[in-house]
């Protein structure tokens, strides 16, 4: 599955993912692949990124959690389209 999460500033993250959990306005939730289509408004929180492979630099906020599986992008707000094994992140 690719992720791609895009501020009004710039592209933070493009890449493979294993899944991604992104804070919904009613609860967390999470995609993996093969996932049915879905567009959602985000809440205040974390997306959590599990990726295929192991990422070097971080840059643009993200940062990696204790177990160094797991790559983290505070949001304030979004909008998420999951179609055809691509998701969208349009973070704020």
């Amino acid at each position: 599955m690719y992720l791609e999460i895009v501020t009004p500033e710039t592209v933070v993250f493009s890449a493979e993912i294993n899944s991604v959990a992104v804070p919904g306005i009613n609860g967390e939730f999470q995609m993996l692949s093969n996932h049915a289509p879905v567009v959602s408004l985000l809440g205040a929180g974390s997306v959590k990124i599990n990726t295929q492979a192991q990422i070097e630099e971080l840059t643009n906020g993200l940062t990696r959690d204790a177990s160094n599986n797991t790559l983290l992008f505070a949001i304030n707000s979004g909008v998420i389209e999951t179609k055809d094994n691509k998701v969208i992140i349009l973070a704020d």
